[in-house]
């Protein structure tokens, strides 16, 4: 599988998951912290033995990323109407 394509497939996972913080701002923390569980699981865990290829590792990486982001970034991300304002 070419490099570029896999690269691109991650970038556009990574601004999806941005976007669905982006969008539908964070759920509550025990969700975000689930799918942190889930993203380390499907991680960590090897693959099925028949299910070998290119293909199932990108899949796999897909959701692995998307979970991973959209977790994190419940922590990470602060909305703009919850932000304390500025001193001067």
């Amino acid at each position: 599988m070419n490099a570029w394509l896999v690269a691109l497939v991650y970038a556009a996972t990574t601004a999806a998951a941005v976007a669905l913080l982006y969008r539908f701002r964070s759920a509550a923390w025990y969700w975000h912290a689930l799918a942190l569980a889930a993203a380390m699981g499907i991680g960590l865990a090897p693959p099925p033995s028949n299910w070998r290829g290119p293909a199932v590792d990108v899949a796999f990486g897909v959701a692995f990323l998307l979970l991973f982001v959209w977790g994190i970034g419940a922590f990470t991300f602060v909305p703009p109407e919850k932000r304390p304002p500025a001193h001067r």
